[in-house]
């Protein structure tokens, strides 16, 4: 009995709880279906709400509108929520100024409002005046004072883009009613900023600056159409350009006859043509030096000829070159600079050292006919042997000739002297003056059988292995082994029977 009270008790209880849990859920279940009409928006309802009613809306919300991060400054902080949200659900507008504001320049000015308006006001001229100094047409001084409309005039309302920075359209009329001095007659250039400042507050403030070709004493007196007769454009900045009728009638001396140059300003002045200074030859490609400085113009200019005179030597120094006899110069090469200079002709200084055979040692201390026999200088050899084949054939100690030594003598020996002789036989090759061959061989060619290539020798020969086959079983299983002389080198390099 006491067992069925207690279930039914049990069963009281857990029939209570599930009804709790049952309504409980139900009333979960209902406020889940309550949808935010803000979409999702993580901020506490309460910021902007209050426990009365959705409506209206807090009068000092404490919604923070820059955590959204478009700030509401000026002008946007004092219209309503709805002027720009369009719908509740507020993360769906944009931040862009064209998403509320209607482009009136329709786009010719770019999508970015704030680079030239601010949320105070659409008219904040003295800003957009700063912005305009960052485009290609700067406004500084006059300009900086007029309004947009004197520039901008005669376009759709408020479009700015493609109006002409170049002064002559906008000053056309200007340009054409000017006469002191009429720049249409003048033919000047529609380029104003050519003459007058971009930073003047008037046009009467002219600066040309005629850096092209800089005004100096005559040229500073002439008119402008003296020299601009035609308009400004490819005028010559050469003398001649102006000039040419000058020199075609200028007789005392006759210029065209003598073929002067036209370049002007290599005799005269800008101040006047008289007095003439003469040519400064050292600005042509033969400058006057040493005795050439002393030497009459018609010596070298023969008949007033100027143009095509030759500025090698010997064109004019044939005839000294000729005569010439201690040495004889004949077989000398015609560049009289490689000896002389134009001081004098004696002392000459031939650099042997800039030559393709530049003399050290001995060679500095011989005469020039022992090398160059007979005046002969070109094809002189310049190999040792060239000039000291006796000299090798009458070497005894050793015998050169007979050793089959190779004549190029700079391998043995130096230009300071024949002895001593440098060769190196035991360091570079074969230990042949020490150790067990040392005394062993009286002449080189004892190995080298070849006289005619020393590359060529043999071991062979003097050593007792005329038994090959028992040299053959000595070496049975050594690597590389073979019954020749350059093999016994190989394994022995020294000479020695250990290696």
């Amino acid at each position: 009995m006491k067992q069925r009270v207690l279930g039914f008790a049990l069963g009281v209880f857990v029939v209570a709880l599930l009804g709790m849990v049952l309504v409980t859920g139900g009333h979960l279940e209902a406020q889940s279906r309550i949808q935010s009409p803000h979409g999702t928006l993580d901020t506490d309802c309460a910021e902007c709400h209050s426990a009365e009613g959705w409506t209206p809306i807090l009068e000092r919300p404490a919604f923070r509108h820059d955590r959204t991060g478009f700030a509401l400054e000026a002008s946007h902080g004092q219209v309503g929520c709805r002027s720009c949200h369009q719908s509740l659900v507020f993360n769906q507008v944009g931040i862009a100024c064209l998403d509320c504001h209607r482009d009136a320049h329709r786009g010719e000015l770019g999508t970015q409002c704030e680079a030239c308006h601010t949320p105070r006001t659409w008219s904040n001229q003295r800003e957009m005046f700063q912005v305009h100094n960052r485009t290609r047409f700067p406004l500084f001084a006059v300009h900086a004072k007029v309004d947009c409309q004197s520039c901008h005039r005669g376009q759709r309302p408020f479009e700015y883009a493609n109006t002409p920075t170049d002064c002559g359209t906008c000053h056309a009329r200007t340009f054409e009613q000017t006469t002191n001095p009429s720049h249409v007659a003048a033919g000047f250039s529609r380029r104003c900023e050519d003459c007058h400042r971009l930073t003047a507050m008037d046009w009467r403030t002219s600066a040309f600056n005629h850096a092209t070709f800089p005004l100096r004493g005559a040229h500073t007196r002439l008119l402008c159409a003296q020299c601009h007769g035609s308009g400004f454009r490819g005028t010559a900045r050469e003398c001649v350009g102006c000039h040419r009728a000058d020199y075609d009638r200028t007789k005392d001396p006759n210029h065209v006859r003598s073929r002067y140059p036209l370049q002007c300003d290599s005799c005269h002045q800008e101040s006047a043509w008289r007095p003439a200074t003469g040519i400064d030859h050292a600005l042509t490609a033969f400058p006057l030096t040493g005795a050439h400085e002393r030497v009459e113009c018609a010596r070298c200019h023969v008949g007033n000829r100027f143009a095509g005179t030759p500025k090698d030597c010997y064109s004019c120094h044939q005839s000294d070159q000729a005569r010439v006899q201690n040495p004889s110069h004949s077989a000398f090469p015609r560049e009289c600079e490689a000896c002389h200079g134009t001081s004098a002709w004696r002392p000459a200084s031939f650099d042997h050292n800039q030559s393709r055979f530049p003399l050290t040692g001995a060679h500095r201390g011989v005469g020039c006919e022992r090398c160059h026999g007979g005046g002969r200088y070109a094809g002189t050899p310049r190999d040792c042997n060239g000039c000291h084949a006796d000299d090798y054939g009458r070497t005894g100690n050793p015998n050169h000739a007979s050793s089959g030594f190779p004549r190029t003598c700079q391998d043995c020996h130096s230009t300071n002297a024949w002895r001593p002789a440098n060769f190196n036989h035991d360091g570079a090759f074969f230990p042949i003056n020490s150790g067990k061959h040392r005394g062993k061989w009286s002449s080189c060619g004892d190995c080298h059988v070849n006289s005619g290539n020393f590359r060529v020798f043999e071991c062979i020969r003097c050593h007792e292995h005329s038994n090959k086959r028992e040299v053959d079983d000595k070496h049975r299983g050594v690597s590389g082994y073979s019954y020749t002389s350059a093999a016994c080198y190989r394994c022995h390099p020294q000479g020695r029977a250990e290696d």
